[in-house]
């Protein structure tokens, strides 16, 4: 079984060409669902994170997720930090995920794909791309979150043009009937 990573940065459409994926049959994992869950769920991970950030990050027993992005998206180091106390959680929860898929291949789909070097678990890599001011018009609506905030989050991802040269494969997500065809193309040549 192949295991696809899909990428792209914040606002792109990856979950949009995944949900295109698994309409095809293909099951697709979607890590910063799994991570945000396991935030949730994990007492180790809750124990760490109120370590690392104090109490406001956990509200009612769930993550305070704006408390928790303030903090930093502004701060590249406690951003490392949290990442290495989620990303081998996540990791360990997608193997034992993929032991129960049936397949030829699967998608995991992570924005920070090639950042937190999860590509290096991938047979291949598709990365979905899209003009950067849609992005931030789609993420703005979708989150609600001020021009700023977004930016924030971007420079914390890899740009573009860097995650181009890594890939096999890149999706243009500008019209969704375009992006259909560039997804159904796709899954016949990986099946």
């Amino acid at each position: 079984m192949k295991i696809v990573g899909l990428t792209g940065g914040i606002g792109s459409g990856k979950t949009t060409v995944a949900k295109l994926f698994s309409d095809l049959g293909i099951p697709v994992y979607n890590s910063d669902v799994e991570a945000k869950k396991l935030s949730d769920s994990s007492t180790s991970i809750r124990e760490q994170l109120i370590l690392l950030l104090g109490e406001e990050t956990y509200k009612e027993g769930t993550l305070n997720r704006k408390f928790m992005a303030d903090k930093i998206f502004n701060d590249k180091i406690l951003l490392q930090k949290v990442n290495a106390i989620i990303h081998p959680q996540v990791a360990e929860h997608f193997q034992n995920w993929v032991a129960k898929q049936t397949t030829s291949y699967v998608i995991k789909e992570a924005a920070i794909l090639f950042e937190s070097g999860a590509d290096r678990h991938c047979d291949l890599v598709i990365m979905v791309t899209a003009p950067e001011q849609e992005r931030i018009r789609r993420v703005m609506e979708r989150d609600q979150v001020s021009k700023e905030e977004i930016l924030a989050r971007m420079k914390n991802q890899w740009s573009d043009s860097d995650k181009i040269k890594l890939a096999d494969f890149v999706i243009e997500n500008i019209q969704l009937s375009e992006t259909q065809e560039q997804v159904k193309s796709l899954h016949s040549l990986l099946i």
